[in-house]
């Protein structure tokens, strides 16, 4: 059996696993860091991901005149968290990340060589709650991936490199625990199918969230949200299971909030799946209508989003069925089509300036032609009856009416027409409100209809709720140690990342404000790392 010893063992090799495993190296301590994936994949679900964080009062906030403190950003932070009295933890970790996030985030992965837009995207502004008051979604130029890639450089060629092993496709499955103090974990080498015993006087849990089991996502679905929807897809890690919550739970750890999860409502079947239920979260244009599964427009408040994703996910929930559809046509789906993540961005993953600029200028022509193409989700017609039956064949019913969807593009177009001054239409309204950041106004539309005869054809996009990441996990102190029940730190157990909620078992709250989650797992695995080495200067911030 294979028996690994170092003085620190880390279990996850995303951007948290990574992050801990660097400060570590940096203090001269032997670590060993297991991943369940291939090493192809080494970097987890941030290598897939956008590459937005969430940073305040940084550089490129300055040099656009954007005026940000850490007062602000904290009580942005808690508006849309509406932490309760007994979130101790959570709210003590928010407090953190708006203290340190420039400081031990941003200045700590430029180092690596990490680079960012210079123009900072302004996402979760608020709706009924205040959200961001002023933008702070910075774009990592190379994306996820590219962040992943730097970092992983980092590690490999670290002047204490020989003191790291790794190993994928190690499956950890039990935490041992000896007279209330920490000693390894056991699991199985999935690809030899041997099982496997690692020692350490540290164990690090970075092994992500729930969300990529949707078994275990409908278990702890939210009740503001009533029933799972009947389809929901995973735009999680494949990986992201929970397995570890159990081991830790097993042990005396304390898992909190686990019915709190940042999905997003306008999910698409991935065309070329590699996991069961695989899904991309669109970025929904807000120049399209959003319609319930009859064609309806949903209301009384028009969707639109990047002012409160969790209100998007609750209104489509709270149809009869829990699906939606979102109508627009190829002048919109050229200016305003985007899906979330790396792999379908590749002129920022690729850092093609030439290729981002033409995209921006010229229109995504080779998305929305690939989306139209290959996703079974988009439909086309160059009339509404014509749409509205290519919707009801690919939904496999007559649900949607004809009538209510002529109903919704007549009244939305005919206000349009009225002019800019007489538009009374909430989705109008805020889409001149967008438009009036220069972050938005580049990727919007000015006022466009729907059923025109120079913007055809019609597009008509089926929409799921897609399961992404878990703001609940793991509950931990402010040094990212492991509280069992009465409180009281597991001796030499942590957790890190989106295991812990990316901090005290649900740092963000009922919301996120987005960008929050890369930051999260770097912060919290440093502090990690710090709290094993003894930095007490670090972990005071």
């Amino acid at each position: 059996m294979p028996h690994y010893r170092s003085d620190v063992l880390i279990i996850g090799g995303g951007i948290a696993g990574i992050t801990c495993a660097l400060d570590l190296l940096d203090g001269g301590k032997t670590v060993t860091l297991l991943d369940r994936d291939e090493e192809g994949s080494f970097g987890g679900l941030a290598r897939e991901s956008f590459g937005g964080m969430f940073f305040v009062d940084s550089p490129e906030q300055r040099r656009q005149g954007i005026r940000d403190s850490r007062d602000l950003a904290l009580r942005d932070w808690c508006s849309f968290a509406e932490f309760s009295p007994d979130d101790h933890w959570p709210r003590a970790w928010a407090e953190a990340y708006v203290e340190r996030c420039t400081a031990d985030v941003y200045r700590w992965v430029r180092r690596h060589g990490v680079s960012f837009l210079p123009v900072v995207n302004w996402v979760e502004r608020g709706e009924f709650a205040p959200g961001n008051s002023v933008p702070r979604f910075h774009i990592a130029w190379g994306t996820g991936k590219g962040i992943a890639d730097a970092l992983i450089a980092a590690l490999r060629t670290h002047p204490n490199a020989g003191r790291l092993t790794l190993c994928f496709n190690h499956r950890a499955e039990r935490l041992a625990l000896r007279a209330g103090r920490i000693q390894g974990a056991a699991g199985i080498d999935e690809r030899s199918g041997a099982a496997f015993e690692a020692e350490a006087e540290h164990v690090v849990v970075a092994s992500g969230g729930i969300n990529g089991d949707l078994e275990r996502v409908r278990q702890n679905w939210n009740r503001d949200w009533g029933a799972p929807p009947a389809e929901l897809l995973n735009g999680s890690h494949r990986f992201a299971d929970g397995r570890l919550h159990d081991a830790t739970a097993a042990i005396g750890g304390v898992l909190t909030h686990l019915d709190r999860m940042w999905n997003y409502a306008a999910g698409v079947h991935h065309p070329r799946p590699r996991k069961p239920n695989h899904g991309l979260s669109l970025v929904p244009p807000r120049s399209a209508l959003w319609l319930n599964w009859r064609g309806e427009r949903i209301g009384p408040q028009p969707l639109v989003s990047g002012f409160d994703t969790r209100r998007l996910v609750t209104a489509i929930c709270g149809q009869e069925r829990k699906y939606s559809w979102q109508l627009l046509n190829r002048k919109i789906a050229l200016k305003e089509l985007a899906i979330s993540g790396a792999e379908f961005n590749p002129a920022i993953r690729d850092k093609n300036r030439i290729g981002f600029l033409r995209d921006i200028l010229f229109g995504n022509h080779w998305l929305v032609n690939e989306m139209i193409g290959h996703c079974q989700d988009f439909v086309t017609a160059n009339s509404l009856p014509e749409l509205v039956g290519k919707m009801n064949a690919l939904q496999g019913d007559q649900s949607v009416e004809l009538g209510a969807i002529e109903d919704a593009v007549r009244q939305y177009d005919a206000t349009i027409a009225r002019g800019e001054s007489l538009m009374n239409d909430e989705q109008l309204r805020r889409i001149a409100h967008l438009r009036n950041y220069r972050g938005d106004r580049i990727r919007l539309c000015k006022f466009q209809p729907i059923n025109d005869a120079k913007a055809l054809p019609l597009i008509a996009v089926r929409e799921f709720i897609i399961s992404r990441k878990s703001l609940g996990g793991i509950q931990t102190d402010l040094s990212s140690r492991v509280l069992e029940g009465i409180g009281r730190p597991i001796e030499g157990l942590y957790a890190i990342g989106e295991a812990a909620g990316f901090g005290g078992g649900g740092m963000h709250g009922l919301r996120a404000l987005e960008g929050t989650f890369l930051g999260g797992c770097i912060l919290s695995g440093r502090i990690a790392a710090a709290a094993i080495d003894g930095r007490m200067s670090f972990l005071k911030g």
